[in-house]
Parts: structure tokens; C-alpha cells; sequence
């Protein structure tokens, strides 16, 4: 079975450079509170900038009303710590509509392309694997394997998984693909929610011949026959189409989530707010707590 692509045309997220911006010009639309800043997670991360610098640079959007001034849309907590050690300015993304803004909000930990990333970048500045590794908190030998992640995994696939936990025997699977299915994968992959490796051999089993590496075997989950593996390809061709129809409203969606979450938070610092739900409106305080909880998580 052949399965034509077709060139979905791209548009431009972002401004095509980057901006060194004063900090003092950035609008969180969040505190990072006293628990976030004593978890591991930001002592990594602040580790990492320490050792090899911000590999993902912030995300912000232009201030309506003053164009010298930005909303952060993604990474308070390195804004939070470039504050910390002093620093003044910090180069920024700068998006140029609300549909660019598709990042995942909820990164608890340091996504393994990033770490590939800050790895890469760490050798060329001459860091030592000692250095990294006491960093990440990792062994010698996972700084190893993650330097070489992402060999033989077109560069598209790659973005799309960038700042998603993958486990680093999927990329193994996707070897066995060609790029335009590697990218399908990938596409699939976050549509499901699934990253494991189990699911990645799935896909594997799922590809046409022509869409495989040639010299890789087609390796079929044990028990299927040529017409599971042929349905396995017709239901993967149809998430690929839903997939896209939920592309075409996704960042608008997750930025007006994002900002309805900023602005619930505000509320709740806000003393006079919070008594007024108290006394007259206890549930609804107690939904929009929940919010902000997840918020703060994120």
C-alpha cells in the first residue's frame, strides 16, 4: 500500500530573528512560587543554565498597546532564574499570532531532546562529560547515549518531539522509518499520548514496506496477519487526517486556555477577591484553587 503526502504550507509562528530583551520589559502571567523554586525540577534547570546556558529560549508576545513591552507565554521558571543570578537581558522568541503558541505547558521535567540539545551544545563549549553528568543528575553513560539521540531521525520528527518524554528506545523504532513516516510517527505519537516503546514498535509494524528504511525488515507484532497490518495502516491514515483538523485550531485554543489560567491566578491574589467567593461563592472558589494549582504545576 503507496500513501501519497501531500506539502501542507507553512506559516511563520514567529518572528525570523530572535530579540535580547531587557527582563524588566517581560510580563510574567505567573509568580513561580516558593514551592516551585525549591523543587527539583528548577534546581536542574538551573543547573543546566549555569553549566552550558537557556538551550530553549523564552517565548513571549508583544504587548498590545506597548510594542516595547511582552507577555511571557513560555518559561517562567528560566525567566525566574535569569533573574536570580542577576542577569538583566535574555534573547526571547517573539510570537507573531496566538496560533504559534502550541507549547506544551505541562513539562515537569527536562524533555530528553532538550537534554540532547544541552549536551550538544555543552561538548562545543568543551564541557566535560563529568560536568554534565553531575548537571542532570545523570550517569556518564545516559549522557553518552543521549548526545546521539537523535542520529538518524529526520529533523522534523525531531521538533515535533522536542519537548515531549519520550523514552530513548522509541528513537530506535523510528529508525526503521523513512523520514515522511518518521514525521507521521511523531504526528501520532502526540495525538494519542502514547510515547512508549511498545507503541512506537506498533507504528513500526503498521508501515508500508516502501515507507521503511530499505534493509530494515518489516517486523511484525507477533500473531498479526497482512490484514490486521493492513487496518493497523487504514486507522493510522485516518488519525493522521483528524490530526489535522485539530492543528487548525490547537494554538488558538491552548493560548486563550493559557491566558483564562493566568488571569484565574491574579484573582486569586487578590484578598478582597478571595473573601468576596468565600463568603458567597465557596465552590466556584474552591474550582478556580484547583485551577490555579495546575497552573502553578505547569
Amino acid at each position: 500500500m503507496t500513501r501519497h503526502h501531500s506539502r501542507i504550507p507553512v506559516r511563520l509562528g514567529f518572528e525570523e530573528t530572535s530579540l535580547r530583551l531587557p527582563l524588566s520589559a517581560i510580563m510574567p502571567l505567573r509568580e513561580v512560587s516558593e514551592r516551585i523554586r525549591n523543587s527539583v525540577k528548577y534546581a536542574q534547570i538551573a543547573a543546566s543554565i549555569q553549566e552550558v546556558g537557556i538551550i530553549e529560549p523564552p517565548v513571549v508576545a508583544r504587548d498590545a498597546a506597548d510594542r516595547d513591552r511582552y507577555h511571557l507565554l513560555d518559561g517562567h521558571l528560566r525567566v525566574a532564574i535569569m533573574l536570580d543570578r542577576g542577569e538583566t537581558e535574555v534573547v526571547c522568541l517573539v510570537a507573531t499570532d496566538d496560533e504559534a503558541f502550541t507549547y506544551n505547558k505541562r513539562i515537569n521535567r527536562i524533555a530528553i531532546i532538550q537534554e540532547h540539545k544541552m549536551i550538544l551544545n555543552a561538548v562545543k563549549k568543551g564541557v566535560s562529560e563529568e560536568r554534565l553528568a553531575r548537571a542532570l543528575n545523570v550517569n556518564i553513560s545516559s549522557i553518552r547515549m543521549k548526545r546521539n539521540l537523535l542520529v538518524g531521525i529526520c529533523p522534523e520528527a525531531a521538533e515535533l518531539l522536542r519537548d515531549k518524554h519520550v523514552p530513548m528506545h522509541v528513537f530506535t523504532e523510528l529508525r526503521y522509518m523513512k523520514p515522511l513516516r518518521q514525521i507521521a510517527a511523531a504526528q501520532l505519537m502526540i495525538a494519542m499520548n502514547r510515547y512508549s516503546t511498545n507503541y512506537a514498535r506498533s507504528l513500526v509494524a503498521a508501515s508500508a514496506d516502501d515507507e521503511l528504511v530499505e534493509g530494515r525488515k518489516r517486523r511484525k507484532k507477533g500473531g498479526l496477519t497482512d490484514q490486521q497490518l493492513s487496518l493497523m495502516q487504514h486507522e493510522s491514515e485516518n488519525l493522521d487526517r483528524e490530526l489535522r483538523l485539530i492543528e487548525q485550531s490547537y494554538g488558538a485554543d491552548h493560548l486563550d486556555l493559557v491566558l483564562a489560567t493566568g488571569y484565574v491566578a491574579n484573582l486569586l491574589s487578590n484578598a478582597r477577591v478571595v473573601r468576596h467567593l468565600a463568603q458567597h461563592h465557596g465552590q466556584i472558589l474552591a474550582e478556580f484553587q484547583k485551577i490555579a494549582e495546575l497552573q502553578q504545576a505547569a
